[in-house]
């Protein structure tokens, strides 16, 4: 059996021991029915982690030992932000959790002229904290040591107003490719638009921004996948799928 990877705020040290709760707690001793002496793994999201034990589990607490530190990094070389057009309920759960496996560097969602999620008030507060947990999910199931920055939804042309950086929009009336992109280590954004694409306005203000316009074969992707897709194209040219 894998030996289960934890999150826990920090920071952490060696030799100190934490209480679990919450879903922690029901995820370890209700689901995996863990018992003391269990070995885990924990991480507070700064790099490395540490080797854990269980030494107590009750009905309603459970109480675990931290162990020797591992520096061990399992970051990608390239540094890469995507800002990708806000999409429904499981859609954009995935997305998050593929890009979190495929490496990425920051998350930003953005809502658009073609958008078909309300983020308003309270419902955006509790979208953001699921997405959260999204991403911090990722993080244990694939072996990361470093939570990927979730940033705050935005609205798309005032963020394009205030970008400065590289960027990539994916388009597929684009002429160029993806695979032609200039090699650089220099952070990279990359940008994908919503499920019915960005209307004529947002394209010309992305371009404005310095966004370059690249294609990823001849097909047209849903929004769930195009963004995916292309940070695995993007981490096998110049990453560290290799």
């Amino acid at each position: 059996m894998r030996i289960p990877r934890l999150h826990l705020p920090g920071p952490l040290s060696a030799a100190a021991e934490r209480d679990l709760e919450g879903p922690a707690l029901h995820y370890l001793t209700r689901v995996l029915r863990l018992k003391p002496g269990a070995p885990l793994v924990v991480f507070d999201g700064r790099g490395g982690e540490y080797r854990a034990v269980l030494i107590r589990v009750e009905r309603r607490r459970a109480r675990l030992r931290l162990e020797d530190f591992d520096p061990r990094e399992v970051e990608s070389p390239l540094a890469v932000t995507l800002a990708q057009a806000v999409s429904r309920g499981e859609r954009m759960d995935y997305t998050l959790q593929k890009a979190v496996e495929l490496g990425v560097t920051a998350i930003q969602p953005l809502l658009t002229g073609r958008s078909v999620v309300n983020l308003a008030g309270e419902r955006q507060a509790r979208r953001l904290e699921h997405w959260q947990g999204v991403v911090v999910g990722a993080c244990e199931q694939s072996g990361r040591n470093r939570i990927p920055e979730l940033l705050a939804p935005r609205e798309l042309e005032p963020w394009l107003g205030n970008f400065q950086g590289r960027g990539l929009l994916l388009d597929p009336e684009a002429v160029g490719s993806l695979a032609q992109w200039p090699f650089s280590q220099e952070p990279l954004t990359l940008l994908i638009g919503p499920e019915g694409g960005f209307n004529p306005r947002e394209l010309a203000a992305a371009r404005g921004a310095g966004f370059q316009g690249v294609r990823l074969g001849p097909r047209v992707m849903r929004t769930e996948t195009a963004g995916v897709a292309a940070l695995a194209v993007l981490q096998a040219l110049w990453g560290d799928l290799r």
